[in-house]
């Protein structure tokens, strides 16, 4: 054979995959196949596969492993070249074997070297156990990246696109950000195997469906509906990262006027801080058209973490929603907080945080949950973060939680407030009954202790306005709510400094687990 033929057919069968009946039944699930995915998920014509020809070290696996079930590369979105992995589903059930899951890690490893960003699309049932047998098989394995991976060198983008057990999970769970398609599952084994190793009956769905991970265990960004949904998302959550810790984010043109008055924040904000609203209307006023995008967006809603665009730079914003428990902040918000917090700290992402909150959520259930712990953790992410950090208090601001959103002496580049901003250790109504409610039970006279406890009210309330702090250089601005998008915009251009470059953090939660 002429070998010339001999290369083409040894192409054409990688290409095939499993054959045609595998492909099919992926089809028939509604689902692309890895090769597939790669295609759409990159700029037509871009992908340069690396180790297209591997196969199976297993002498009786050979012929049945194109690829050895991974599929790997160069690529390109939006011009910009990334390192793309797969699983490829239709091998063997895309379970990782020595040649193909060391052939997905070289690649990481050189798109670390180079500075690529990364994806891995994940659909696989885990290490191929006869490659993983014996003393020699189980050693053999390894994961010697995970180190260097979690350091955030470059940006990892992990999308969970069918039954994902072990291998794929654990790239996730040291990637960046993770996408779950609806109807894939991310957990440690399957329920055949936790059947098998401890009798428990379980679902994929209850094990990690993506209602699992979007309201309960809050390891998954992002959802799809599908596999086309997915690889937009990936491709909309590179445009807000530079392709490694040593750039900083893309800067895209912005077409609207940064100076110009936003008037309906004055109809969608109520000055009684009883009234609710939704947070998320704000964001888009401030933001820059279209470029919103919220992050664990069903994990605990009374904290919003969102990336966005103020003036074509990448931002992240922190905001209360009193939409949620009136924005008091439960255990979940503060894993949600800290967990962005790294991430934006470093890829050198300004943090903008909006207070509209009550303080931090108490009870039995917050307790359980290490309530304690989850603040400290919040805040110490916090301390530690070196990007520029701008902080806005629109309504109420109070306790432990003003000081976690960035409050007075907490080291924002430029603290504002609105003129309806209300700051203080707890709401005033409360504080009366705490510091007066003796007092004023002692009134026999209902009328009598209706005035005391309305003078006193009215004192409190004054001293939680913003104009004594301001009167002590506490708060940097009370602005007009109008005015919101272009202060917190001159405010980011200050910090960024006179060469542009002083917004870069210096990275020091780059070792911090994702939640």
């Amino acid at each position: 054979m002429h070998h010339l033929d001999e290369l083409a057919q040894r192409q054409a069968r990688a290409l095939a995959m499993g054959g045609a009946e595998k492909v099919a039944h992926q089809h028939s699930k509604g689902r692309l196949t890895a090769r597939e995915r790669i295609g759409r998920l990159l700029d037509d014509g871009t992908f340069d596969e690396r180790g297209q020809l591997a196969v199976s070290d297993l002498p009786a696996a050979r012929e049945k492993t194109p690829a050895d079930g991974k599929i790997a590369g160069m690529g390109q979105i939006d011009g910009r070249t990334i390192f793309v992995s797969a699983d490829d589903v239709t091998v063997l059930a895309g379970a990782g074997g020595r040649i193909g899951t060391r052939k997905q890690y070289d690649g990481l490893q050189y798109a670390l070297r180079k500075g690529f960003p990364a994806v891995h699309l994940g659909e696989a049932g885990g290490a191929r156990v006869p490659d993983i047998m014996g003393s020699a098989g189980m050693m053999s394995m390894g994961y010697p990246l995970y180190g260097q991976i979690r350091q955030r060198q470059i940006p990892l983008i992990t999308a969970i696109m069918g039954e994902c057990y072990g291998g794929p999970g654990w790239v996730a769970a040291v990637s960046d950000l993770i996408i779950q398609v609806k109807g894939a599952v991310m957990a440690v084994g399957s329920p055949a195997i936790l059947g098998i190793a401890t009798g428990e009956k379980a679902t994929p769905e209850a094990l990690g469906g993506w209602e699992q991970h979007a309201y309960h265990t809050g390891m998954v960004d992002l959802f799809a509906e599908n596999d086309e949904e997915c690889l937009w998302l990936i491709r909309k959550v590179l445009s807000y990262l530079p392709n490694n810790a040593q750039e900083l984010p893309p800067v895209r043109p912005c077409a609207e006027p940064p100076t110009a008055k936003l008037e309906a924040l004055l109809a969608l904000v109520p000055e009684d801080g009883k009234q609710a609203y939704d947070m998320h209307d704000v964001l888009h006023l401030l933001a820059d058209e279209g470029s919103l995008l919220e992050l664990k967006p069903f994990y605990d809603g009374s904290l919003i973490t969102a990336w966005g665009r103020l003036d074509g730079h990448v931002v992240g914003f922190l905001a209360n929603n009193p939409l949620v428990r009136a924005g008091a902040m439960g255990p979940g918000a503060c894993a949600k907080a800290a967990a962005f917090i790294t991430l934006c700290d470093s890829y050198h992402i300004p943090l903008v945080f909006l207070h509209d909150t009550p303080g931090f959520l108490i009870g039995q259930a917050a307790e359980d949950e290490r309530m304690l712990f989850k603040i400290m953790n919040f805040i110490e992410a916090l301390q530690q973060s070196t990007v520029p950090r701008v902080s806005c208090i629109l309504r109420k601001s109070y306790g432990m939680a003003h000081c976690n959103m960035v409050g007075g002496n907490m080291g924002a580049e430029t603290l504002l407030a609105w003129p309806t901003a209300e700051i203080s250790f707890v709401a005033p109504e409360i504080a009366v009954n705490i510091v007066h409610g003796r007092k004023l039970a002692q009134l026999t006279d209902t009328a009598a202790q209706e005035a005391a406890h309305a003078q006193l009210m009215a004192e409190l309330g004054r001293a939680s306005a913003p104009w004594e702090a301001a009167g002590r250089n506490l708060i940097d601005k009370v602005i007009d709510p109008r005015d919101t998008r272009w202060e917190l915009i001159r405010a980011l251009r200050h910090a960024r400094g006179a060469d542009g470059e002083r917004g870069r953090g210096q990275r020091l939660l780059a070792n911090w687990p994702r939640l």
